[in-house]
């Protein structure tokens, strides 16, 4: 049986997007079919180019409440679906299958090999959200000629993994010791790793589009709760002072975890970050492909199996000029203690030009406060 992932889909329907920025389809980009929105497109070679990458669970349609105003300020604005999301095709979406090809260093080489498709030598900045931050990290570390800036949104990046000949002391097992809490826990990282996880989301009782509902609610300033600080460190007791969606409890799903915080009707007929049209979208596309794609990502994350290939870069610095932006209500600023302060250090970005903690958003600062972070963006480009 052929899986809908793997299956050729026409463009975005236009009526989902704002005006001016649109769907298309770019082949032969290191065995996908590559699904990108862009805005900016006319006369595209006379203009700096600006790559904005998604996190989980999102797709490029993150990205169009910002896309357009980048291009009025002059640039060809391009955002793909990667690897394992949305109408890109190309991917193996089975859980057992290679995890080789969504390990970083190769979802770069599907940015180079879209850039090459472009006709781009270089772009002026790549943007990375959630997952897509240490991503766009990652290009600028390693080709700060292709990539010469750097925005990361709502995840730090505090430099590249460090060989064991330099990190030689043993760490302690946080995962047994969340465990063996007086109410038990589990990082949600390491959840998404495991085998049930997609199937939890993709079929779960309250349905998929109630379900992303809740998960996007959970994570935004719309959730009182969210009222982040800085953790004393990694420790099961420290790590468990965080809300669910992060250190959930051992023996519930995702699923189940955000179920407990729905937000009401009124509430959700009140938001008009995520009204119910622009919901949809996500809701179809993962109804689709389900979730196992962006969920590899994870996978190659916690497993460590490629942490080697990652730490011949140890000690090397990000040089080009970079920026942090992020909700101020959001949790992900600290979930890996001491990560922000690390990441604007000299030690990893010597040419760092600011962090900015956007009031009234929480994880999701692009939809949630699209012109705090348009702000943010052009006054960061206008100062390279």
């Amino acid at each position: 049986m052929t899986h809908p992932a793997s299956i050729p889909h026409d463009p975005l329907d236009a009526a989902v997007l704002p005006a001016g920025v649109r769907s298309r389809f770019i082949d032969g980009v290191n065995g996908l079919r590559l699904h990108i929105l862009e805005a900016g497109w006319q006369n595209a070679a006379d203009k700096p180019c600006l790559l904005l990458l998604h996190g989980f669970p999102e797709l490029a349609f993150s990205w169009r409440k910002v896309m357009p105003a980048l291009a009025d300020a002059g640039y060809h604005v391009v955002a793909p679906d990667q690897r394992g999301y949305g109408r890109t095709t190309g991917w193996d979406p089975d859980y057992d299958g290679p995890l080789t090809p969504f390990r970083p260093l190769n979802l770069l080489r599907d940015i180079l090999g879209l850039l090459a498709a472009l006709g781009r030598r270089h772009v002026d900045a790549v943007i990375g959200h959630d997952f897509g931050s240490p991503i766009a990290a990652t290009c600028a570390l390693v080709r700060p000629d292709v990539f010469r800036a750097l925005a990361m949104m709502s995840s730090p990046f505090p430099g590249p993994p460090k060989t064991p000949f330099e990190t030689p002391e043993a760490k302690a097992d946080v995962h047994a010791d969340l465990a063996a809490l007086s109410r038990p826990r589990k990082h949600y990282q390491w959840y998404y790793a495991t085998r049930p996880a997609n199937a939890d989301m993709t079929q779960c009782p309250q349905g998929l589009h109630a379900f992303l509902r809740a998960y996007y609610h959970h994570k935004s300033a719309d959730w009182p709760a969210n009222r982040p600080f800085r953790l004393a460190g990694w420790t099961a007791e420290a790590l468990a002072q965080m809300p669910t969606y992060y250190i959930m409890d051992l023996h519930e799903t995702m699923a189940e975890t955000v179920a407990k915080e729905m937000p009401s009707a009124a509430e959700i007929a009140a938001n008009t970050w995520l009204p119910e049209s622009d919901l949809a979208v996500y809701a179809g596309e993962y109804g689709r492909t389900g979730f196992q794609g962006g969920l590899q990502w994870y996978r190659c994350n916690t497993t460590g199996a490629f942490l080697a290939e990652q730490e011949v870069f140890s000690g090397r610095t990000i040089d080009v000029p970079a920026t942090f932006i992020a909700g101020a209500q959001d949790w992900g600023i600290y979930q890996f203690p001491g990560a922000i302060e690390t990441m604007a250090s000299d030690a990893v970005c010597p040419d760092w030009r600011g962090t900015h903690l956007v009031e009234g958003a929480g994880h999701w600062v692009q939809q949630e406060q699209p012109a705090a972070v348009i702000a943010a963006l052009k006054a960061f480009l206008n100062g390279l």
